[in-house]
């Protein structure tokens, strides 16, 4: 009944996506000052926890069963999975078993919110952070899966999003900029990365695992699988080579970090057009990924945001960018399923590209600050000064990351 083949495949896809939390979490580690490593990589790890079992209970059907709302959110008929046994396939590919395409989708329900954690990092109570992981996907994640992927209201408005330039990314990234204007400022700013070597491990396994994140959304092996693996790697690099470049001759010096970095605002803005744009015009996108995250970090400095980790900067712009370019770039003749952007005369489906990654970006600020405040009151929000000094992985864990008196 189903395709052993596409079956195995999208297995593999989605092993590759859960690869990428942990790589988040030491990628965010390495970038963390040495007394927060364990905070940091503990709120990507345990989003793997209480995200599966969300899933399992509501996520899955909030997300893609039914339709209220006006298309806003799903319903519950697939709760607790149902309805779905061994033999019922997936509906956008019959050829897929649907429980595999629910593990497949779980994958990115974790790791979302997992991304917004790098902006406040060593600033918010675990207590807090729990509360918030929950709350944030039913009245954030939710509801826009269900709006772009599960046929709901942004679906039927004709908005493309291949794999989360909006779900996933714009979403996250400007919800991590509400959280830092929530929570203000570190107080120690200048607090440098404990472990660069960890940073280009977590780098390394985010790559790897895109493919899965990009490719692995084409929910079949066909030429669009192939082209979206290509235009991630494509986009990955020229925007890792262009953010090196432009920061070696700002600094004089090739930084590794920048180089890293560059490659993940790639990777986040080549996610929503992957499988809708042809290979030159993912080069145009990797090369504008690399200048354009690259000044919006530049602007967060400016501005006094402590976005910690730059998560706004490169997920939160990337997503956005990718999602307006891939209403420039898209085109038929790469993916029958899409349309065509703007560069072939599609001027409706770009406008609506920019008004719905603009509306994403306003509701998930809006939600996330109005969020904290509400938690805040059931819970403190912020650590105290004493903690954030002693570092979260003492104060609120009572663990260490390294044994520094070993041998």
């Amino acid at each position: 009944m189903f395709d052993t083949g596409t079956t195995g495949f999208m297995l593999l896809a989605t092993s590759l996506v859960m690869l990428m939390t942990p790589g988040l979490a030491f990628f965010y580690g390495g970038l963390a000052g040495k007394r927060n490593i364990l905070g940091i990589m503990m709120q990507s790890f345990v989003s793997m926890g209480i995200t599966t079992i969300m899933w399992f209970a509501c996520g899955y059907s909030l997300c893609f069963s039914g339709d209220t709302m006006g298309g806003i959110i799903g319903n519950l008929d697939k709760a607790f999975m149902q309805g779905v046994d061994l033999n019922s396939p997936f509906a956008g590919n019959t050829k897929l078993p649907e429980f595999v395409f629910m593990a497949y989708q779980m994958m990115f329900a974790i790791i979302t919110p997992a991304l917004i954690t790098g902006a406040f990092v060593n600033r918010v109570t675990f207590k807090a952070y729990l509360i918030f992981l929950v709350l944030w996907q039913l009245l954030v994640y939710y509801p826009f899966a269900h709006m772009v992927w599960g046929g709901g209201l942004l679906a039927q408005w004709g908005v493309l999003d291949f794999a989360g330039g909006i779900v996933v990314h714009a979403i996250a990234g400007f919800a991590a900029l509400a959280s830092v204007i929530y929570v203000g400022h570190r107080r120690d700013k200048q607090s440098p990365p404990n472990s660069i070597p960890l940073i280009a491990i977590g780098t390394g396994l985010l790559w790897f695992g895109w493919y899965g994140f990009n490719a692995g959304s084409a929910l079949d092996v066909n030429a669009v699988t192939g082209l979206a693996f290509l235009n991630t790697d494509v986009a990955a690099s020229f925007a890792a080579i262009t953010w090196l470049i432009i920061e070696w001759r700002a600094t004089k010096k090739p930084k590794f970090v920048g180089l890293l970095t560059g490659a993940v605002a790639g990777l986040a803005t080549i996610t929503p057009a992957a499988g809708y744009v042809s290979l030159p015009s993912a080069v145009i996108i990797g090369i504008a990924s690399g200048i354009v995250c690259y000044m919006a970090v530049n602007l967060k400095n400016k501005m006094g945001w402590d976005d910690a980790l730059d998560v706004w900067g490169v997920h939160g712009i990337g997503g956005c960018l990718g999602t307006i370019l891939l209403g420039v770039f898209a085109s038929k003749a790469m993916n029958g399923a899409g349309v065509d952007g703007l560069m072939s005369g599609g001027t409706t489906f770009f406008i609506h590209q920019v008004i719905a990654v603009m509306g994403a970006c306003i509701y998930a600020y809006l939600f996330t600050y109005g969020m904290l405040m509400l938690i805040n009151k059931i819970t403190r929000v912020k650590v105290s000064e004493s903690e954030e000094d002693a570092g979260l992985d003492h104060s609120l864990h009572g663990e260490k990351a390294y044994d520094e008196g070993a041998l």
